[in-house]
C-alpha cells in the first residue's frame, strides 16, 4: 500500500478512497493523458500531457522549452498529477444527487528531468508502445534532433491516492416516488475507424484492428485462381481500374464511380460498416498476376443464428468466366460452413438481374422468395430482391459441384 499522508487522506467520502498500488496502476495504464499541476513564479499552472508508467515511476512527455520542464532542472519540480477515467453519468430524481461513476488517481511528489539517454529512450519507447503494442518496431525511432527537442519528466509514485465511484443512483427515500427518470448512462472510450494519412499505401496494422468475433474478421482466403484479403483503402486504385466497365454496375445499388475518389468513398463505406460490425469486406486479387480484380463481403452476420449473407460483389469484366468468381464463392462458403460453423448462407440480387440469379443457382443455392420494395436503386426506383439460401445440409453436395466446376478439364466457370 502507498502510505497515507496529509495530502492523500480523505476528508469526506472516505469509502471511495484507497492507497492500493494495483488499483492506481490500473487507472494510470488505462488512461492516455493526465493533468500536470505545478507552480511557476508563484502562479499555479495545469497542463494536459501524455504519460506512461514503467514500474513505480510515472513518465511525463513534454517539450524541452516548456515551463515545467525548464523548472524541473536541478532540484526538480514539485508537482501534482491527476488521472481520471469517467465510467458513467448518474441521473437522479433530484438534481443534488446527480453524479458520475469514475476512477481517478492523484500523485504528489517531485518530478525530475530525465537526462540519462538510456532511461529517456526507454521511456519514449514505452510511451509509443502504450499507444499500440508493437508500434515502436513499426515506426522510425527519434533522431538526435528530435530527442533534443523532447523532454521527459520522471515522477516516482510514492504519495498516491485512488478515488472511485461505481454503482447506481443515490436518491433520497423521499424522492423515490417522483415521476422522473433515473439511472446510469455508461461511458467508455472507444476507438473510431483509423483514417490513413494521404499517400499511405501500407495496410492497416493488426494492432489497430479491434478484437472481434471470428465471424467479423476478414481473414485471408487463398485459392488457385483468387486470393481474398481484407479490404483496405490501399486497394482503391486497383479496384477503380478493374471495375471500369459499366456492365459491372448495371444492376448494382451503387452508382459507378467516375473518379478514384468515388471508389475510395465506396471502400470507406465498407470499412465503416465493418468497424460497426455490419459487414466483412474483402478485396479479390488474381492469384496468378496479383492484380486487384474486385471485392466481395459478408453482411447480415448473425453468430447467434449461425447465419451470414454473401454480397456486395463486384468483379472486373475481364475476369468473368475465369474461375475467380466460382472459387471466391467456394472459399467464402468453406469459411462460413467449415470454419465459422454457419448453418445458413444467404444471397440477395435484383429481380431484374437474371444473370446473377442463374449464377447463384449454379452455386447450389435455393430460391426462397422475393423481398418486395427491398432496396432503392441509384435512379430512385424500388428494387424487388430475390433471396436465395444454402444450408449446412446442402453444403456437401454444393461443395463437390463447385470443385468439379473448377477442375481444369471442366467447362469454363463464371
Amino acid at each position: 500500500m502507498y502510505p497515507s499522508t496529509p495530502r492523500t487522506t480523505a476528508t469526506r467520502l472516505r469509502d471511495r478512497m484507497s492507497h492500493d498500488p494495483t488499483a492506481a496502476h490500473a487507472v494510470i495504464d488505462e488512461a492516455y493523458h493526465c493533468a500536470l499541476g505545478f507552480v511557476v513564479d508563484g502562479e499555479p499552472r495545469v497542463l494536459p500531457t501524455l504519460h506512461v508508467r514503467v514500474g513505480d515511476t510515472l513518465y511525463l512527455h513534454g517539450s524541452t522549452g516548456s515551463r515545467p520542464l525548464l523548472a524541473a532542472r536541478g532540484d526538480g519540480l514539485p508537482v501534482c498529477v491527476a488521472v481520471t477515467l469517467l465510467d458513467g453519468l448518474i441521473y437522479a430524481r433530484s438534481q443534488f444527487h446527480h453524479s458520475a461513476n469514475y476512477r481517478s488517481v492523484v500523485a504528489h511528489g517531485t518530478a525530475h528531468l530525465v537526462t540519462d539517454p538510456g532511461e529517456k529512450s526507454a521511456a519514449l519507447t514505452a510511451l509509443v508502445e502504450k499507444v499500440a503494442a508493437g508500434r515502436s518496431a513499426d515506426a522510425r525511432p527519434p533522431n538526435r534532433r528530435e530527442l533534443a527537442e523532447t523532454a521527459v519528466l520522471a515522477l516516482p509514485l510514492r504519495e498516491v491516492s485512488v478515488r472511485a465511484r461505481s454503482g447506481g443512483v443515490g436518491d433520497e427515500p423521499t424522492d423515490l416516488d417522483l415521476p422522473h427518470w433515473a439511472g446510469v448512462v455508461p461511458l467508455t472510450l472507444t476507438a473510431g475507424l483509423p483514417e490513413p494519412a494521404p499517400g499511405v499505401t501500407a495496410p492497416l496494422p493488426a494492432y489497430l484492428r479491434p478484437p472481434r468475433s471470428p465471424w467479423l474478421e476478414p481473414v485471408v482466403l487463398r485459392g488457385e485462381h483468387v486470393v481474398l484479403e481484407p479490404l483496405d483503402l490501399a486497394h482503391t486504385d486497383g479496384l477503380h481500374a478493374a471495375l471500369a466497365d459499366p456492365e459491372v454496375w448495371r444492376d448494382s445499388i451503387s452508382r459507378q464511380p467516375t473518379e478514384p475518389a468515388g471508389t475510395a468513398e465506396l471502400v470507406q463505406t465498407a470499412l465503416t460498416a465493418h468497424h460497426r460490425g455490419q459487414r466483412v469486406p474483402w478485396a479479390q486479387r488474381c492469384a496468378v498476376t496479383g492484380a486487384v480484380v474486385g471485392t466481395t463481403s459478408f453482411y447480415e452476420v448473425d453468430p447467434a443464428l449461425r447465419a451470414v449473407a454473401i454480397g456486395y460483389t463486384y468483379l472486373g469484366r475481364p475476369w468473368w468466366r475465369s474461375g475467380i468468381n466460382t472459387e471466391a464463392k467456394l472459399l467464402l462458403l468453406t469459411h462460413a460452413f467449415e470454419e465459422l460453423g454457419a448453418a445458413r448462407v444467404v444471397w440477395h440480387t435484383d429481380i431484374r438481374n437474371e444473370r446473377s440469379q442463374r449464377a447463384i443457382e449454379r452455386l447450389g443455392a435455393g430460391r426462397e422468395g422475393v423481398l418486395r420494395k427491398h432496396r432503392l436503386r441509384p435512379d430512385g426506383s424500388w428494387r424487388d430482391t430475390v433471396q436465395y439460401s444454402m444450408t449446412i445440409d446442402e453444403w456437401p453436395t454444393a461443395q463437390a459441384r463447385l470443385r468439379e466446376r473448377l477442375r481444369p478439364a471442366a467447362a469454363p466457370a463464371r
